[in-house]
């Protein structure tokens, strides 16, 4: 919806650090925050990356201590997380793993009064980054946004810890970053506040757009290199337009009907198993349909999309185009009050929405057939 204010705002972490090795630096970077860092991560993540995090904050004088985390980021996880760190004395809360770890961390910081930083384990997001968390329901349904006074105080990713994470996740960062543009491209146009406040700044919608064009140019490429376990430029790029460049890019370039779309679709149970990026990119299409893209710009995405791994299909979230009442479930809670669906230059109604997403099945179905694509199938979790 319109800003009440002509006042523009750009907001960024304190520090980014990027590149293969970088677990090695986040002693040295953390003892610039505090004195007793509380580290968040679930036991699986900590088994490849514990060693390198211990010996860095050894080497840097910091203590190690570690909180285990599983699950979704509910009001409930953070509350005890928060507890956590105030039973601890800790300064600095550090979540390190996906988008669900760290939005926890996030939120736990900012309660607990504390400073915070990101340590992304995989490239599927640009929660990292943002001075928002997304709480979900223990069910995995979306709940609410919360929003933070400041960014994290560094966000650090080594690439070559996401260069051995399976090549999914890189492509569901790939889903979420690609509908970084079209939201900010669509609330520059309607004049719409951003998560920064105010009105989207220039930097903030050029850097959205450099995010989609790097990974037009190179998506493909990095995640070849994934499949391989190597670091490549291609990678960097690409690891970097996931994380940094859709971060500032969406939250100071602005929000718009993709991720009002994914918020939309936890109303169905059946996608709850689904990666953030894969159900972004399902709302990425839904946008360009409500907003009457040019069939070629749709089918250039459907392609695309397909051939990076994301759906761009009901089916493969496991609906249908005949599940009336889950698409009006969808639709409904996409264009509630509040929703950045509603910062698109023109009204959306429930029933814009159910009739995009019942159209893009027939017509991905018959791209994908056309490309020589594979015939959609339902995704398994996890995929």
């Amino acid at each position: 919806m319109p800003a009440s204010s002509p006042v523009r705002s750009l907001i960024s972490p304190g520090r980014y650090v990027q590149g293969p090795g970088a677990l090695r630096a986040v002693g040295e970077n953390l003892a610039r925050l505090g004195a007793v860092p509380l580290v968040l991560v679930d036991d699986v993540v900590w088994g490849f990356v514990g060693h390198d995090v211990e010996a860095s904050l050894r080497e840097a004088g910091l203590p190690v201590h570690r909180k285990s985390f599983h699950g979704f980021a509910t009001a409930a996880a953070v509350d005890d997380v928060a507890a956590a760190v105030g039973e601890l004395g800790a300064d600095v809360l550090v979540g390190v793993g996906g988008g669900s770890t760290i939005d926890t961390a996030k939120a736990a910081g900012h309660l607990a009064g504390v400073r915070w930083a990101s340590v992304p384990t995989v490239a599927s997001t640009d929660a990292p980054t943002s001075a928002l968390a997304v709480i979900y329901t223990a069910e995995g349904a979306f709940e609410e946004y919360r929003f933070f006074p400041r960014n994290p105080d560094l966000v650090l990713v080594d690439s070559q810890v996401v260069a051995a994470a399976p090549a999914h996740f890189l492509a569901a960062g790939v889903g979420d970053a690609l509908a970084t543009w079209l939201e900010a491209s669509a609330a520059a146009a309607s004049g719409s506040a951003t998560m920064a406040g105010g009105l989207p700044t220039a930097a903030g919608t050029a850097l959205a757009r450099l995010s989609w064009d790097v990974l037009w140019e190179f998506a493909l490429p990095a995640l070849d290199a994934v499949r391989d376990h190597a670091v490549t430029p291609a990678l960097e790029k690409v690891i970097e337009a996931n994380t940094l460049l859709s971060g500032l890019g969406f939250e100071s370039g602005g929000l718009a009907a993709a991720h009002a779309v994914h918020n939309g679709l936890t109303a169905a149970p059946q996608t709850h198993g689904l990666a953030h990026g894969q159900k972004v990119n399902i709302g990425s299409l839904t946008q360009l349909i409500l907003q009457g893209a040019p069939t070629s710009e749709i089918r250039d995405f459907v392609e695309f999309t397909t051939r990076v791994g994301l759906p761009t299909t009901l089916t493969e979230i496991g609906l249908s185009a005949d599940d009336t009442e889950d698409l009006q479930a969808v639709a409904v809670a996409a264009t509630a009050p509040g929703e950045t669906i509603h910062a698109m230059p023109f009204a959306v109604r429930p029933d814009d929405v159910v009739a995009a997403l019942r159209s893009l099945e027939r017509f991905a179905v018959r791209v994908r057939a056309e490309a020589g694509l594979p015939a959609p199938v339902r995704y398994e979790a996890g995929h």
